[in-house]
């Protein structure tokens, strides 16, 4: 009887989740279909205007401020919870307000980045697709009625739809979304729904016409040991954590900056981006747009190509995409990381006397697990974008870069789930924005006993050398 009652669990255990399976492979692939049709407009449409600024009978640039003082005053009247890089309004939204966003987010980000990005603004276009996958993800859980819980994991489908069809790594995409709002924590009942997503938006975003570029660095056929090649990599590792600090610190301090000065917010961004357009004048036009080319460069296997990018590069991007955001531009943040993090790959490369190609994949991938808390996305992204052989590596630089940035993101809306040392005590289960950091003396204490006890040693092997010569 017990035998019988057993089965009979088991079997309506499996059935349940067939069940389960199967809404979730359905729903996921339609939000993924749909996300990756809009997507494909947005890029389409970008595309076109980005090739349209030589109809300008002047510098594209110069559109700047206006297009900055056009951008906020759209954002602020149709839809205010569309300002900034999108992705932390997307993650905010999801943990205060179960999921909940208004479809108007997804015409005015779509209109708002591409008058930013074609007038020059130093911002991504990752960022919108996200939150225009979320959106419209949300309006049709909504629409259709959908529990708390199904219409936040439905929104988080929708942001790993958008980020695999701009970014054009299906499953690096797809873990992206779902690592990104909680920090040192994987939802595992969301990556089914979230990878099929992905790969639906991938495949129809192809099915547009959206084309993309991968990288695949020859370097070695093999993971070979070699031990002076390992150390550059975890320095790498170090430099590029100090990096993705210098891009937290530099994007936080800036906006706050401009949130303290006082005048009409119209003005406030047309000022802004005559600020932009001087500093323009000053360093070149460089560090404006999306720097896609600047990228491809830094990757590039010749040394005549990467050697023309100035070590200096990774610190105004920075800058340029601070104040692009600060002043109200509409963008993501992530295609100015991976800029950041190839040129100043680029830059250590060249440091070390290393292979450049490498450095710079190296920091393509590593800035951005220290910037966004997500290195197993990076870690497959490296994977998906430049080959097996360097994402051996690549591991090592990223978890290094991740811990060498501490409690501190580019998306303060995330949840601590963990603490990344010992010594640090800070409460979980808390945003980053509302952590509060302090130190044990446990960790100094310790350093300090081994010190001393290798100094003992040492002095003591000195002492007994020092005896033996005399006897």
């Amino acid at each position: 009887m017990k035998n019988d009652s057993n089965i009979q669990n088991h079997l309506a255990e499996q059935t349940i989740m067939f069940a389960s399976i199967t809404k979730w492979i359905i729903i996921s692939s339609l939000i993924g279909g749909l996300v990756g049709a809009v997507v494909s407009l947005f890029l389409k449409l970008l595309e076109y205007c980005e090739n349209s600024r030589d109809l300008l009978p002047f510098n594209y640039y110069y559109t700047l401020p206006f297009a900055l003082a056009l951008t906020v005053f759209i954002v602020k009247k149709f839809a205010p919870t569309a300002q900034g890089h999108g992705t932390e309004k997307v993650i905010e939204a999801i943990h205060k307000n179960s999921g909940k966003i208004n479809i108007s987010v997804v015409p005015t980000k779509l209109f708002a980045t591409i008058i930013t990005i074609f007038s020059g603004g130093s911002v991504g276009k990752e960022g919108p697709g996200a939150q225009i996958g979320a959106s419209l993800a949300s309006f049709i859980a909504m629409k259709l009625r959908f529990s708390s819980r199904d219409r936040k994991k439905i929104v988080i489908c929708g942001i790993s739809a958008g980020f695999a069809s701009v970014f054009g790594t299906p499953l690096a995409g797809a873990i992206f979304g779902v690592e990104i709002l909680i920090v040192g924590a994987l939802m595992y009942d969301i990556l089914l729904p979230s990878i099929v997503a992905g790969f639906s938006a991938f495949l129809v975003a192809k099915m547009f016409g959206i084309n993309y570029t991968y990288f695949y660095i020859a370097f070695y056929s093999s993971f070979d040991f070699n031990y002076v090649l390992l150390s550059k990599v975890i320095l790498g590792g170090i430099f590029f954590g100090l990096v993705a600090d210098f891009i937290i610190t530099t994007l936080g301090g800036l906006h706050k900056f401009v949130d303290m000065v006082k005048i009409n917010y119209i003005l406030k961004a047309f000022l802004g981006g005559v600020f932009i357009v001087i500093l323009t004048f000053i360093v070149g036009e460089e560090y404006l747009g999306l720097g896609f080319e600047t990228i491809k460069d830094s990757l590039s296997s010749t040394n005549a190509v990467h050697e023309t990018i100035p070590w200096y590069a990774f610190i105004m991007k920075t800058i340029f995409t601070s104040l692009t955001l600060a002043f109200g531009g509409s963008g993501g943040v992530i295609t100015p990381i991976f800029y950041v993090g190839a040129t100043s790959g680029n830059f250590f490369g060249y440091m070390v006397d290393g292979y450049i190609p490498l450095f710079a994949a190296l920091g393509f991938v590593s800035v951005l697990a220290g910037t966004t808390s997500a290195p197993i996305a990076a870690m497959i992204m490296a994977v998906e974008l430049f080959g097996m052989d360097v994402g051996h590596y690549a591991a090592i630089s990223i978890i290094i870069a991740f811990l060498m940035t501490g409690h501190r993101s580019v998306f303060p809306s995330q949840v601590l789930s963990m603490k990344k040392s010992e010594a640090i005590n800070i409460k979980l289960g808390e945003e980053i924005v509302n952590s509060e950091t302090t130190y044990t003396t446990r960790f100094f204490i310790n350093i300090q006993n081994i010190f001393i006890s290798i100094f003992k040693k040492t002095t003591k092997s000195a002492e007994n050398n020092e005896k033996d010569k005399k006897e």
